[in-house]
């Protein structure tokens, strides 16, 4: 994604001094100026711009280590600019490559019209790949549906830098987590860094799965349960079907940081256990159940033990009972 010589220009200098050599700071270039003028400037002059030897624009004096000679910025320029223009020739080599590659397909391709309404990737790799493409052609807006729980930090860093890129480009994302993601330290902190761009999230107690559309034209869903396999759907109706799912779930959801409003239930059931009375009756075990609530297996068990706590149930069959008997699941409780 980033060119291999690209730490030559982005590094930044320390903790407190930070910016790229791109972006020399004013009193750098002011300094780097003088030296050039001057021919050299004293050591005890650069302790507010570090970035000068940092970025070796500066080197010590070979007869007097008090004093710094500049570097031309000829030689600096070339210095920066030779690893940039190998790896640009390593890429037009590659691209050459691949041309010759698949130059004699093209023929066989044009004679052989097909749809890529829908394409199967198979393989995280490729999956990645597709949707990293979609991201770099995006010009408005990203949806997105995210089930489960909290994620990872590898997760949520791979996310930032996703977010980050859309948000230079003014590109804008709306997200739809479920509501335990609300006691996520990492996710509220990826949260936290996103909204200085334009990014929406908002949260649903269930949600389905995992859906990003990018500017209401290619859609990506997963095709198995373990998510090694996935649809890109370019098909407008389809598309369009999703987007509309997208903004019906996301009429109902909750924005993150306005408190989720729950029906009250009697004796003390808090949304939640209601909403997981409302799956045990329909016959869901605790693994379904945690998977649709984006819990965990031993957090879900914790929650149905306190609704038979709470309606004095002693085993899992007599909680169903009680549970339809209570009439915490009647609208009007």
């Amino acid at each position: 994604m980033f060119l291999g010589g690209g730490e030559l220009i982005t590094n930044s200098t320390n903790a407190t001094h930070p910016h790229s050599v791109t972006a020399l700071c004013e009193e750098g270039a002011r300094l780097y100026a003088s030296a050039l003028s001057v021919g050299k400037i004293a050591r005890s002059e650069v302790g507010s711009a570090p970035c000068l030897l940092e970025f070796a624009l500066l080197h010590p004096d070979p007869a007097d280590d008090a004093w710094l000679r500049p570097v031309p910025p000829s030689a600096a320029l070339t210095q920066r600019l030779y690893p940039i223009e190998r790896e640009i020739q390593a890429r037009r080599q590659l691209s050459v490559e691949l041309a010759d590659t698949f130059e004699p397909f093209m023929a066989i391709s044009a004679q052989t019209p097909t749809t890529h309404a829908i394409t199967v990737l198979e393989g995280k790799d490729r999956i990645n790949a597709s949707i990293e493409l979609a991201m770099a052609e995006c010009r408005s807006e990203v949806l997105t549906i995210q089930p489960g729980g909290g994620r990872s930090e590898g997760t949520l860093n791979i996310a930032v830098e996703r977010g980050n890129m859309l948000a230079e480009r003014g590109v804008g994302m709306r997200s739809l987590y479920q509501h335990t993601i609300r006691h996520s330290h990492g996710t509220l902190t990826y949260a936290d860094r996103m909204t200085a761009g334009k990014v929406e999230i908002r949260t649903l107690e269930e949600l389905i799965e995992r859906l990003m559309i990018f500017d209401h034209t290619v859609a990506f869903i997963p095709a198995t349960d373990d998510r090694r396999v996935a649809l890109e759907l370019r098909h407008p109706g389809l598309v369009q079907y999703l987007v509309k799912v997208f903004e019906q779930l996301w009429s109902q959801a909750a924005p993150l940081r306005e408190e989720v409003k729950y029906e009250p239930t009697p004796k003390g059931i808090s949304g939640v256990q209601r909403s997981i009375a409302q799956l045990l009756v329909e016959g869901h075990v605790d693994d379904s159940i945690a998977r649709r609530l984006g819990m965990n297996v031993r957090t879900c068990r914790a929650h149905v033990a306190k609704l038979s706590t709470a309606l004095g149930s002693s085993s899992r069959a007599q909680l169903g009972y009680l549970i339809a008997r209570s009439g915490i699941l009647d609208q009007d409780s």
